[in-house]
């Protein structure tokens, strides 16, 4: 077994942590994954892959921080999704055998795994286990991504801020503390995040702010009444 790559002496983490792939694996399917994935690390702000490119290998988000995001009209992005360990990222593309249609930005610093498309394809031909597991990540992909398309398009725009603040307390939890949300995003990927622009984004906060709601520090969101945030997104 390899061993862990270490960055300034912290421990990162090896593909055998990524259970989602892993732990539905043969001992013979894991050592032929073993032996022919990549390991790359990211920094923030670091591109993954771009809108336009075409994947030849499936990626599994190790650890880290990861935004997918669509090139809008005039300028202003829409993130379409926020990419939390351990999850497969730009495998729509990879599996449909086309291009991407959103790029890939790390948002914290990451550890990405690369495996072969001709090791990921034999491994649904003969792992059932392994297929159930890529086909529950598309449609709960689906899924989630028809629902964002709903709601930030019929709700206002304090439903669609406080949604998107729940959605985030979802995906990356909270820390140690209970009511810091465990992501930092700039007002600008939060604006993206909630279909709105960077003005609204900032005077909704404000509003929320106020009506202690959250506490806001910089990039810092604190979540003081959680069940008042979800009454907001649910009269959108």
């Amino acid at each position: 077994m390899p061993k862990k790559i270490t960055n300034s002496n912290v421990e990162l983490p090896t593909i055998e942590d990524i259970t989602q792939l892993y732990s539905v694996l043969t001992d013979e399917e894991k050592e032929i994954v073993l032996n022919n994935h990549t390991v790359r690390q990211f920094k923030k702000n670091e591109v993954i892959y771009q809108e336009g490119e075409t994947p030849d290998e499936l990626l599994c988000l190790g650890s880290g921080k990861v935004k997918v995001y669509k090139n809008g009209f005039g300028g202003r992005d829409q993130i379409v999704r926020m990419a939390n360990p351990t999850s497969f990222i730009g495998y729509r593309a990879f599996f449909a055998g086309g291009p991407h249609v959103a790029s890939a930005v790390v948002i914290e610093p990451c550890v990405i795994f690369y495996i072969p498309k001709s090791i990921v394809y034999k491994l649904l031909e003969t792992n059932p286990k392994f297929s159930l597991n890529i086909i529950e990540s598309l449609a709960r992909e689906l899924g989630f991504s028809r629902y964002r398309t709903v709601t930030l398009t019929q709700k206002h725009i304090r439903g669609r801020l406080a949604e998107s603040l729940l959605v985030l307390k979802d995906i990356y939890g909270m820390e140690d503390d209970g009511v810091t949300l465990n992501v930092y995003l700039s007002r600008e990927d939060l604006a993206n995040f909630s279909n709105m622009t960077t003005s609204n984004a900032i005077r909704t906060l404000s509003t929320f702010v106020n009506e202690q709601v959250i506490t806001v520090d910089g990039r810092i969101i604190r979540i003081l009444d959680a069940e008042k945030l979800e009454r907001i997104s649910k009269l959108g």
